[in-house]
């Protein structure tokens, strides 16, 4: 009995202990863009609670989340300032918004039609950023630890007007995201630089006649109100940037935590993928319901293959380009459009146009 009542009050005093022993990190969360967004919306569900998830297995640490989502500290043209200068602790870097800054990040978007499998690009790209330090120097050189990458799903083009042909385009003010606006060279359209978060003011104001965009943007972002007519051309993927987190929050982490923000970040970029090319088809089929009885109502109509491929044969050469603006900067941008065009074929798949192959 005198054990008994010895190894109670010994319970009694170790458990209040432990638990006051258990640390509250705290860190803002932040992004650009608001949480209806796919990618970011699986901030909070996959990454902030695998993190929690992780932690609380030892039970040593916490976090307290500040969360600041949907433009609520800067706006999409400072999403790499804003974690390099500590705006916010973590949040997404919008790299193909940066192309002068990061140029090595921007392959995917001067290689258009390559592919539309968004785990076997992000797998590529992290793949790449583990074996060439340039990449992974891009990245680290503005106060980032990468946490986790994050793609699209296929670009479309969705515009005021039918478009059936090439031709269509002639002379249309096209909105796009940063670099993505070379996939319109050759075509007869005028690139207008534009984000998500302002697609639906541009369209609405006569800004552009339609956008560059992804059904998972769009949806959201209600894009078929203003631009009905969606025309399928299976664009491809990009790689769109990352989570990332200042280096110096992270350096005053526990080695625990920063274990379990890495985790996080990997399952977040899996998980990302895999949801992309699961909600894609799901998203175009919910943007006709959604549009069907609005005037005129949304179709979405495939561009013929004949077309498509006029589209791609039509393209100057752009990785070429990308390539020779790289290699004069001193970065190995041939071998790197190599490695990342490798990458791809060997998980399968069978690019467009083989832009490796420059001259």
């Amino acid at each position: 009995m005198r054990f008994l009542a010895t190894f109670l009050t010994t319970a009694a005093l170790v458990l209040p202990f432990n638990a006051l022993a258990q640390e509250t990190v705290k860190l803002t969360v932040a992004s650009s863009h608001p949480t209806t967004i796919p990618w970011i919306g699986m901030i909070q569900t996959h990454f902030m609670k695998e993190a929690e998830r992780i932690l609380a297995v030892k039970g040593a640490y916490k976090i307290e989340w500040q969360e600041a989502f949907g433009g609520t500290l800067y706006k999409a043209n400072a999403t790499l300032t804003s974690v390099e200068e500590g705006v916010t602790d973590i949040g997404w870097v919008f790299s193909y918004l940066e192309g002068a800054k990061m140029p090595l990040s921007q392959v995917t978007a001067y290689t258009p039609f390559s592919t539309n499998n968004v785990p076997a690009q992000l797998l590529t790209m992290r793949e790449l950023f583990n074996t060439v330090p340039e990449f992974k120097k891009e990245w680290e050189q503005y106060n980032l630890v990468f946490l986790g990458a994050t793609g699209s799903d296929s670009y479309d083009i969705y515009t005021k007007k039918p478009v059936t042909k090439l031709e269509d385009l002639q002379g249309m003010k096209l909105s796009a995201p940063g670099t993505l606006g070379t996939w319109l060279r050759g075509t007869g359209a005028n690139a207008v630089d534009g984000a998500l978060t302002t697609f639906y003011t541009d369209i609405q104001t006569g800004v552009s006649d339609g956008v560059v965009s992804l059904a998972l943007g769009a949806l959201p972002a209600k894009l078929y109100e203003v631009a009905p007519y969606i025309t399928r051309v299976d664009m491809g993927v990009v790689f769109s940037g990352g989570l990332a987190i200042n280096k110096d929050s992270w350096d005053g982490l526990p080695e625990e935590v920063q274990q379990a923000l890495l985790a996080a970040g990997d399952f977040y970029s899996k998980a990302h993928a895999e949801d992309l090319m699961t909600r894609h088809e799901v998203a175009l089929k919910k943007i006709v319901e959604l549009g069907a009885s609005q005037n005129p109502p949304v179709t979405v109509t495939p561009l013929d293959p004949a077309e498509r491929q006029r589209w791609v044969d039509q393209l100057p050469d752009l990785a070429g380009e990308w390539v020779a603006a790289g290699e004069s900067r001193g970065l190995p941008a041939k071998s790197f459009l190599k490695a990342y065009m490798d990458g791809l074929r060997a998980r399968g798949e069978k690019p467009a146009r083989a832009w490796d192959e420059t001259k």
